[in-house]
C-alpha cells in the first residue's frame, strides 16, 4: 500500500491492533485483510460458496487498499475482532420517565464503549418546574438531565479510539427552548454534546409572518405559552455567532423527505454531526468514496498550462467510480448482518430498514486537480453531477442486491413499494465529515474545502516542521517559485494564499481555503450534495470573524431556501479565542531598570511531572521584563527552585539579556518524567518556562517578534498541530485527534 507518513501515524495510534503491552501487532495490509474477510462472510447467508465469498473478500480488500473507499472508524477498528460493533451512529429514545432516561444513559455508555456516537431528542421530557405526580415535586427539565448524559460520556473512552460524542436536540416549541439555546454559552459546559434546535414548519410560518407561536408541554400536549418567533430566531443566531452552537435542523423537512412512512416512526434526532437522521433505536453504518482517486491521470493539472475548453466529463473515470460505488453498497449491506449490536432493540430496528450511508471525501482534491475553484458555478455543477451519479448507482446496486437477498422488511411502508422497485436498503447515501478516514486516505475531509494550505506540524522531540498541502507544493515547484520563505509566508497568513504577491492569480483562484470562501458559497456546495443525498450532509459553514448576528440569520434563511436539512455555522475564532500579545523588539540597553508601579502581563498554567506550574510574565511596551514561576506548596524544594528560576530570568531581562538567549539556555532541559500537555512535550520546569516564553515572544523561525499580534485558534492537545472545527467537532488533520462538543 502507498500510505503517507500522516496516514501511518493515524493508523498506528488509533487503528492497528495492539497486544496487552501496547505493542502494534498488525500491519495496515493485515488490517484491511481482517476487515475484508470479516465483512465478506455475510455472503454465505445468501447462498454464496466458499470460493465466491473469498472473491468478495478480495474485492473489498482491493477497494480499501486502493484507498478508493473506506468504511467508518468502528468498522475498521472492530471488524474481525471480539468487540465486533461496526456502526458509527445511533439514535436513542428518551421518554418522559426516570426509567427511560437512565435506560438511555446505560445504552449510551455501551454504545460509546463500542465506538459509536449517539443522538437524542429531549423534546419528550416535561419542562422545568412541571409537576411530577409520583413524588408531588417538580421537574428539573431536559437541560438538567443532559448533564447526566454528559458526565457518563466523559467517563468512557470511546472504543479506545476516540472520546464519545452526543447530539442533543430540542424542538423549538418546547417550553424550555431558551434555556436549551443558551446551555453551552459558558465554555466547557456540555463539552461532550453538540446541540441543535429542531425547527418546525409552524415556527417558520410564524417567523415569516412576524408572529408568535405556541410552546407545547409534551406531557399534556397543551400550549403553556407563546413566544415571538423572531426573538427565538435571534437568540439561536446569537448563540451560533458566539461559539457555533446551537445548530439547527429542519425537522419537518427531514420527516417529509424520509423514504419511510409515519407508520414506521417519526425522526426526532440525528447523529452527533447531523448528517444521519435516524428513528429511535436505529443505527447506520457509513462509508466514503475518495473522489480524488477518480480523476484521470491525463486530466490532472491541465489547467496549470492554461489550456481552455476542458471537458470535465472526460476528466472523471466514471466506469471505475461505478464499480467502486456498487462494491461499497455490497460492503455496507454486509456490515448490517455481521455487526454485533450493543442492544437487541437496535439490532431489530436496524435490520428492519437496513439503512446505509455512502458518502464522499476528497471533493476539494478533485476540484483542485481539475482547476475548478471551490466557490464557483462549475464546482456546484460538478457536485451535483457526481452525487447524482453516486446516488443513482447506489440505488441500482441496492436494487440488484434486493433481487437476491430480498427487500428490507419495512419495504411495504416505503416510497419504493409504490413503484414496485426492489430495494435492499431504505437509504443508501449520507455525506459524513470523514475525519480520521480521510487522513488514512490522504484526502480532503468530506466535501469541505482545504482548511489550511500550510501549517506547522509537531513531530518527535517537540520539533515543529512546516507542512505544505502536497498539491500546492507540487504546483509551486512546477512553476519554479517554491521556497521555504514562501512556505513561511503562507503559514504566517493562516494557511491562505490571499494577498501573497509571489503566487500567480490562477493558483490563488484554485487553491482557496475554508476562510477564503463566502458563507453562501459554502451553503451552495452543501445544497448541491443534499439534492442527491437520501439522508443529510455534514458541512461546516465557515464565516469570517467580522460577521454579524444578522449575517448568521441570513445564512439560516439561505440554507432553508436552498433545501438543506440542517446547518451548522462557525464564526472564525469564536469557539476558543486565545489572544497572544507578542512584543515589539527594542534596542539593547544596559541602563538600570526601574520597575513601574503597574505592569501588565499574562499568566499561563501548564502541567509538569512535578505538578501544575503557573508562569506569570509582565511586560513593558510589550517586552518581557519579569517572570514569576510558582509550583506546589510554599516551602517545598521544587517551589523554591521555580521561584529562583523566575527571579534569575527577571534579573537577566532587566539587564539587557535577549529573551531568545534565555529560551535557548533553558529549553529541552530534561527531568525525570517528561509529559505531554496541550501539544507540548514538557521535559522539566525550566523547559516549561522556556516553552512559554518561546511561544509568546518568538516567531516560528526563532526570531523575536517585531510587532504585537493576535493568534486566534486552538492547537491539538496530542501533537500541537492546528485544530479544524468541523460540524461542532475539533479535528486534527495531523494525528487524527477529535473532540466533539
Amino acid at each position: 500500500m502507498l500510505l503517507s507518513e500522516n496516514a501511518l501515524v493515524v493508523l498506528k495510534s488509533r487503528y492497528l491492533k495492539k497486544d496487552d503491552q501496547g505493542n502494534i501487532v498488525e500491519t495496515p495490509e493485515q488490517l484491511f485483510e481482517r476487515v475484508a474477510k470479516a465483512i465478506a462472510i455475510a455472503d454465505k447467508n445468501y447462498g454464496a460458496s466458499e470460493e465466491e465469498t473469498e472473491k468478495t473478500a478480495s474485492d473489498f480488500y482491493d477497494l480499501m487498499t486502493s484507498l478508493k473507499f473506506l468504511p467508518n472508524t468502528p468498522t475498521l477498528v472492530n471488524a474481525g475482532r471480539p468487540l465486533g460493533q461496526l456502526s458509527a451512529c445511533f439514535v436513542l429514545p428518551v421518554d418522559d420517565s426516570m426509567e427511560s432516561i437512565f435506560d438511555a444513559v446505560k445504552a449510551t455508555a455501551l454504545i460509546h464503549k463500542s465506538g459509536g456516537g449517539t443522538g437524542f431528542s429531549f423534546s419528550r421530557l416535561r419542562p422545568k418546574n412541571d409537576i411530577v405526580s409520583s413524588t408531588m415535586g417538580v421537574s428539573s427539565g431536559p437541560v438538567s438531565f443532559m448533564k447526566v448524559f454528559d458526565c457518563a460520556t466523559e467517563a468512557i473512552k470511546q472504543g479506545g479510539v476516540r472520546r464519545g460524542a452526543n447530539m442533543g436536540i430540542l424542538r423549538v416549541d418546547h417550553p424550555d427552548i431558551l434555556e436549551f439555546i443558551h446551555c453551552k454559552e459558558k465554555e466547557g459546559e456540555f463539552k461532550n454534546f453538540n446541540i441543535s434546535v429542531a425547527i418546525t414548519n409552524e415556527f417558520l410560518k410564524a417567523l415569516e409572518n412576524d408572529d408568535e407561536y405556541d410552546l407545547i408541554n409534551p406531557r399534556t400536549k397543551q400550549s403553556v405559552g407563546r413566544l415571538k418567533a423572531s426573538f427565538v430566531w435571534e437568540e439561536i443566531a446569537k448563540g451560533a455567532h458566539k461559539n457555533g452552537e446551537p445548530g439547527i435542523i429542519f425537522i419537518d423537512r427531514i420527516n417529509e423527505k424520509h423514504p419511510l412512512s409515519k407508520e414506521v416512526g417519526i425522526i426526532e434526532s440525528t447523529n452527533p454531526c447531523g448528517e444521519q437522521p435516524l428513528l429511535p433505536y436505529e443505527s447506520c453504518n457509513l462509508g466514503s468514496i475518495n473522489l480524488g482517486k477518480f480523476v484521470k491521470e491525463s486530466a490532472k493539472n491541465i489547467w496549470v498550462n492554461n489550456k481552455d475548453g476542458v471537458d470535465y466529463d472526460d476528466c472523471i473515470d466514471w466506469g471505475s467510480l461505478k464499480k467502486a460505488v456498487t462494491t461499497s453498497i455490497h460492503f455496507l449491506d454486509n456490515v448490517i448482518d455481521v455487526n454485533k449490536y450493543p442492544l437487541k432493540e437496535i439490532e431489530e430496528n436496524t435490520k428492519k430498514n437496513r439503512k446505509v450511508g455512502l458518502g464522499v471525501m476528497g471533493f476539494a482534491d478533485l476540484l483542485i486537480d481539475l482547476g475548478i475553484p471551490y466557490d464557483s458555478e462549475d464546482s456546484v455543477l460538478m457536485a451535483e453531477k457526481i452525487m447524482k451519479f453516486i446516488e443513482d448507482t447506489s440505488k441500482e446496486a441496492s436494487s440488484e442486491l434486493a433481487k437476491v437477498r430480498g427487500n428490507f422488511p419495512n419495504y411495504k411502508y416505503s416510497i419504493y413499494a409504490k413503484d414496485k422497485i426492489p430495494m435492499r436498503n431504505a437509504t443508501t447515501t449520507t455525506i459524513a465529515p470523514t475525519g480520521s478516514i480521510s487522513m488514512i486516505a490522504d484526502a480532503s475531509s468530506g466535501i469541505e474545502p482545504i482548511f489550511a494550505l500550510a501549517y506547522y506540524k509537531q513531530v518527535l522531540d517537540g520539533k515543529r516542521l512546516p507542512y505544505v498541502y502536497e498539491r500546492l507544493f507540487n504546483i509551486l515547484k512546477e512553476k519554479g517559485i517554491y521556497t521555504e520563505q514562501l512556505a513561511q509566508k503562507i503559514i504566517d497568513n493562516r494557511g491562505s494564499l490571499k494577498g501573497i504577491e509571489e503566487i500567480p492569480e490562477d493558483v490563488k483562484r484554485v487553491f482557496v481555503t475554508a476562510m477564503d470562501i463566502s458563507y453562501k458559497a459554502h451553503i451552495d456546495i452543501q445544497a448541491a450534495f443534499q439534492k442527491y443525498t437520501d439522508n443529510a450532509v455534514s458541512k461546516t459553514i465557515n464565516m469570517a470573524n467580522s460577521v454579524t448576528v444578522e449575517d448568521v440569520k441570513e445564512a439560516y434563511n439561505y440554507a432553508y431556501k436552498k433545501g438543506l436539512k440542517g446547518i451548522t455555522v462557525y464564526r472564525d475564532g469564536s469557539r476558543q479565542e486565545q489572544v497572544l500579545v507578542v512584543p515589539k523588539k527594542e534596542k539593547e540597553t544596559t541602563e538600570t531598570f526601574t520597575r513601574p508601579t503597574v505592569l501588565h502581563g499574562f499568566t499561563e498554567k501548564v502541567k509538569t511531572s512535578r505538578g501544575t506550574l503557573y508562569v506569570t510574565v509582565n511586560t513593558v511596551d510589550g517586552k518581557p521584563i519579569e517572570v514569576f514561576a510558582n509550583i506546589g506548596k510554599s516551602g517545598g524544594d521544587i517551589s523554591a527552585l521555580s521561584e529562583a528560576i523566575g527571579r534569575l530570568i527577571s534579573i537577566a531581562l532587566q539587564n539587557g539579556v535577549h529573551v531568545k538567549s534565555i529560551i535557548n539556555t533553558l529549553i529541552s532541559i530534561t527531568g525525570a518524567q517528561p509529559i505531554w500537555n496541550n501539544g507540548r512535550l514538557i521535559k522539566s520546569v525550566p523547559d516549561a518556562i522556556a516553552q512559554i516564553l518561546r511561544d509568546h515572544f518568538l516567531n516560528s523561525t526563532g526570531k523575536e517578534v517585531k510587532e504585537p499580534k493576535k493568534v486566534v485558534g486552538e492547537e491539538c492537545p496530542e501533537c500541537g498541530s492546528p485544530l479544524e472545527i468541523v460540524e461542532g467537532c475539533a479535528v486534527c488533520r495531523n494525528c487524527g485527534y477529535s473532540r466533539c462538543g
